[in-house]
């Protein structure tokens, strides 16, 4: 069943393991059928989380990439901005935060350059 909804895809209030298998079981084939190639999913309500969370968004990423698609994540709240940064995979949920890092490892590289 193909989606023709163009509005984000919403992420519940409470993410945590309790309701995290539920929560990718109604994503997943949202997911994989939007009609659009980029598929928005808006976390701004999400208040209540743990790494459940980060792991629902990565599988949901995994099923776009799967259907060549591309999930764009925004209102990713701070703790949960902060969390994926700790486990290093805000460069695949964030695509701000993968410029920057990608920015910073080329400053990195060419400090070290300029100081050979």
């Amino acid at each position: 069943m193909a989606s023709s909804q163009t509005h984000p895809l919403q992420l519940p209030r409470e993410l945590t393991y309790r309701q995290a298998r539920e929560c990718l079981l109604r994503l997943r084939p949202l997911v994989v059928g939007h009609s659009a190639q980029q598929v928005p999913v808006d976390a701004s309500a999400v208040k209540v989380f743990d790494s459940s969370a980060l792991a629902v968004l990565l599988a949901c990423r995994r099923a776009a990439q799967e259907a060549g698609k591309q999930l764009l994540v925004s209102g990713l709240p701070k703790g949960l901005q902060s969390m994926a940064a700790l486990y290093g995979v805000d460069g695949l949920l964030l695509p701000a935060a993968a410029s920057e890092a990608e920015a910073a490892r080329q400053d990195e590289a060419g400090g070290r350059s300029r100081d050979a």
